[in-house]
């Protein structure tokens, strides 16, 4: 066979083998490892908010205990400092690990609550203040959904205006384009089912370039050590800090 026929046979076999459903490494929306912000609302608003209201009842003495919120499996939770980044890893300890919070401050009540839906993910944005046995402390808290309206990621902070992502005045639900938060760096919370991968080629890729998505990767699969590490070091004026008291 001339030598230019095995050339274009070559090339042609190589097409042929190449897999034409293989996601884009430049496409955020390509893939397991799809973003946030590639899905749009599936559910309607109140769906959305009652979300919302339902994790603030799992913190709540006086809610219905019968009322939690819909997590997804690997749901995470991240809870910008002072409070201690990761807080919750998958439905049911994130489920136990509020309920032990409760427990140990029997009185916490939420009390003021301001929950809606919007266009972009996240989906769920509620700024609320807990009651820590007569002391308020305001929080602003988002939540990323799926398609199945499960909530896939959890993100917080104090509602004081050196540690919110926005300028709590001019944008008090965080809709700029400056807002810098995790749940739209994470690979995979853009897919259908939102499941991620910590330990999935796209998280490792992201994790490269971005220090934080490796933190969280890294704090999925050490829970608890990274969890006493962070409380270690918060001190006894986390409260105190995190709250404005």
């Amino acid at each position: 066979m001339p030598v230019r026929r095995i050339a274009v046979s070559t090339a042609l076999l190589l097409v042929a083998c190449q897999d034409p459903a293989a996601p884009d490494p430049a496409d955020p929306c390509a893939g397991v490892g799809a973003l946030s912000r590639c899905l749009s609302p599936a559910q309607a608003d109140e769906a959305y908010i009652d979300q919302g209201q339902r994790y603030f009842d799992t913190l709540d003495a006086n809610a219905d205990p019968e009322s939690e919120p819909t997590y997804a499996e690997l749901v995470a939770r991240w809870e910008w400092p002072p409070w201690l980044l990761l807080t919750g890893y998958g439905a049911d300890l994130t489920l136990a690990v509020d309920a032990a919070v409760l427990a140990a401050f029997p009185g916490t009540t939420v009390p003021i609550r301001d929950c809606r839906a919007f266009e972009v993910q996240p989906f769920g944005r509620c700024r609320v203040s807990i009651d820590y046995e007569g002391q308020p402390c305001p929080i602003y808290e988002e939540f990323t959904f799926n398609d199945a309206g499960e909530v896939t990621f959890v993100e917080a902070w104090s509602d004081q205006p050196a540690l919110l992502p926005m300028d709590g005045e001019a944008d008090p639900w965080a809709e700029g384009d400056d807002v810098v938060r995790l749940s739209t760096r994470i690979p995979g919370l853009g897919t259908a089912s939102g499941r991620i991968d910590p330990l999935g080629d796209e998280m490792a890729r992201a994790g490269e370039s971005d220090a934080d998505v490796a933190d969280f990767a890294a704090r999925t699969q050490d829970f608890w050590g990274y969890w006493s590490e962070a409380y270690e070091a918060a001190g006894d004026d986390m409260f105190a800090r995190g709250c404005g008291w």
